[in-house]
């Protein structure tokens, strides 16, 4: 069966007691926590660094113990500096826009001989040419299904589209090399559309206003996952 992963993003958290709101997604079936890196260059909003992953990834802990993923997401350039002072934080995936690196490939190689997961995100408008070059070192594609830069966005249909060509070159990928990749979506992500997102490919969600502008955040992820445990095997 399919495993799929929810990734609340911190983004629509109440920063004013952030670790809280880590703690209490986690105990509500966080899979992922999904951290957002703006730089108001690359993007024009201006949010959090390395000190803040630093602090929360004591936070990211199951009840019994077991460690939940820090998702690191940057919207910056440039980006090398960035991603390595990430992965010193505590960062498990750090992944970037290729645009905003000058050798997607090298950048690549820096975040995983730094110990993390590599991961390349594609804009709503940006073409995907550039993964089939550097698959072997990439192990998650996100794809954007808003502009970057705001949470709080309505999701872009046209994303599905990219979503599914994407998942026919991961499982080519995966026929050929046996390593399997990722494949998130963040923007827009609710209850109502999830199971479209994922029957177009997607493994990995992305939600921020979805989950953290509720009460009941279990309630929204256990709602979620329930849309998904209705599609077809």
């Amino acid at each position: 069966m399919q495993t799929y992963r929810i990734a609340p993003s911190i983004l629509s958290a109440d920063f004013a007691r952030l670790g809280d709101e880590v703690r209490s997604v986690i105990r509500a079936g966080a899979d992922f926590i999904h951290f957002d890196v703006m730089d108001n260059h690359y993007v024009p909003n201006l949010t959090i660094g390395p000190a803040v992953a630093q602090a929360i990834k004591p936070w990211c802990r199951r009840d019994d113990g077991s460690a939940v993923p820090l998702d690191v997401h940057l919207m910056v350039e440039p980006v090398d500096a960035l991603a390595q002072s990430f992965a010193q934080a505590g960062a498990d995936i750090v992944s970037f826009h290729p645009e905003a690196s000058r050798h997607v490939d090298r950048t690549l190689q820096l975040i995983r001989d730094a110990g993390c997961k590599a991961g390349l995100v594609f804009n709503p408008a940006s073409s995907l040419e550039v993964l089939d070059y550097v698959l072997d070192k990439v192990d998650l594609v996100l794809i954007m299904s808003v502009n970057p830069g705001f949470g709080g966005q309505s999701f872009i249909a046209e994303a599905l589209h990219k979503v599914a060509r994407v998942r026919q070159r991961l499982d080519a990928y995966h026929a050929r090399s046996g390593r399997a990749v990722l494949l998130e979506v963040d923007g827009g992500i609710k209850t109502d559309n999830i199971a479209q997102v994922a029957a177009a490919g997607a493994d990995t969600f992305v939600a921020g206003s979805a989950i953290f502008g509720q009460r009941d955040y279990k309630a929204v992820i256990d709602a979620m996952r329930a849309q998904l445990a209705a599609l077809p095997a």
